[in-house]
């Protein structure tokens, strides 16, 4: 008895225990299986298939801002799409397999997996509700696959994907060498990098997040978490700042749309801050230069601080926004702890892009003279925090700058049962 003269119900019972690209194969070898594999009047083949691998149920998913992911979902395509992306990451090969034009939908598809997540819903300490995409994803990138692509000739667009990819991944490890450090110190300090068309902070003209921005202040930051040198390898580097955290945080029972505080502003945080001496600041900008000399990050003497200061935030009020009824803007006002005597006020809102910005003031006994523009990092309430940058309230062209990341001390706030 040949295998194709099983009942098609049967054949199909096999197949969704192979591997996706193994049932592809399978299809081209007679028709009587490519008409299973590929003309079959409903999903249930392709659905099947997609729920054996080692992936999250796509129906449970919530985009970053905490929705239900559209449906219909394509199963096929979907899947489709991954196992190719995952092709490409694993071929001894390596690029050398991508089409003409094909890294844009690679990278497209690692961020369809990673910005639809099911939501974290109670917090406690297991590793039980961490999601599959996650882990999968950031166990297939940690092969060295975004360093070989931001060695490629990329696009504007393809640049902004991969810099957010790499922003929620974490480091790599071409992240540790001293070079890379340098690359990214010169852009969080080049102070033409804040404009008033940029507010100042991490966003593009358009209002859209500019993650080359944040991946360069991610590894600033990052780099004083990590105790690593680039002669250690990296197999992969999990800290608050990489891909696990950025997992949406919705507590069970909460419903985001009609929750005034949907972003979890209230309750206790830290903000880490890093700077560096304002007359190495200075130099670095000089205004004559056409190009920026960076030999100043690369001096051992350069020094640059890491500061952490603990504050209380609350919620004051909160605003219509008409372009996102469901999600009004926040107003908050925060007392940092001792020793510190400064307060802080600002709001949160979504951005064009559907992204969280945090925006505040702050100063000594109400008297703002800092303000930071930063971006919630991954989905709403992620463990992740937000990152951005912050100068002073003037905004006068030899003001200091430099980069902060703020998280919440509790990931996943304690709802009433």
């Amino acid at each position: 008895m040949r295998f194709t003269d099983l009942p098609p119900e049967l054949i199909e019972e096999v197949l969704i225990y192979c591997d996706p690209i193994d049932v592809a194969c399978a299809a081209q070898t007679c028709s009587a299986l490519r008409t299973i594999v590929y003309c079959s009047d409903d999903s249930k083949l392709w659905r099947e298939l997609y729920l054996m691998q080692p992936f999250d149920d796509p129906r449970i998913c919530v985009s970053q801002d905490g929705r239900p992911r559209s449906s219909p979902i394509f199963w096929k395509d979907d899947l489709q799409r991954i196992m190719r992306a995952r092709t490409v990451v694993t071929s001894e090969k390596g690029l050398a397999v991508l089409k003409p034009g094909e890294v844009k939908e690679v990278l497209e598809t690692f961020l369809m997996l990673v910005c639809y997540v099911p939501p974290w819903r109670e917090f406690d300490t297991s590793l039980s509700q961490i999601s599959l995409n996650l882990v999968w994803v950031a166990a297939l990138l940690k092969s060295g696959f975004l360093d070989q692509v931001e060695k490629q000739a990329l696009s504007d667009t393809e640049r902004q994907l991969v810099s957010r990819l790499h922003t929620y991944f974490g480091l790599t490890q071409d992240d540790l060498k001293p070079e890379a450090r340098v690359k990214s110190r010169a852009f969080v300090y080049c102070l033409r990098n804040y404009r008033p068309e940029n507010e100042y902070g991490p966003l593009l003209a358009s209002g859209k997040v500019n993650w080359i921005h944040m991946q360069a202040i991610h590894h600033v930051v990052s780099m004083h978490l990590v105790d690593m040198s680039n002669e250690e390898p990296l197999i992969l580097a999990l800290f608050p700042m990489t891909l696990p955290f950025t997992q949406a945080a919705i507590p069970r029972g909460l419903v985001l749309d009609e929750e005034k505080d949907w972003a979890g502003v209230e309750g206790a945080w830290t903000v880490n801050f890093c700077f560096c001496d304002h007359r190495d600041l200075l130099t670095f900008n000089e205004a004559s230069a056409t190009t920026l000399d960076t030999s100043m990050f690369e001096d051992p003497e350069f020094r640059e601080e890491y500061r952490a200061l603990e504050v209380k935030l609350y919620v004051t009020r909160t605003d219509k926004d008409p372009e996102h009824p469901t999600r009004p803007v926040i107003s908050f006002f925060g007392e940092m702890q001792n020793p510190s005597t400064s307060t802080m006020t600002g709001r949160v809102k979504m951005t064009k892009d559907n992204q969280i910005q945090w925006h505040f003031v702050s100063g000594d006994q109400g008297n703002a003279i800092w303000s930071s523009e930063g971006i919630q990092v991954g989905g709403i309430r992620s463990a992740f925090g937000v990152l951005g940058s912050w100068t002073t309230i003037f905004h006068d062209s030899d003001d200091p700058v430099g980069p902060f990341w703020l998280r919440k001390h509790d990931h996943v706030p304690e709802t009433e049962p």
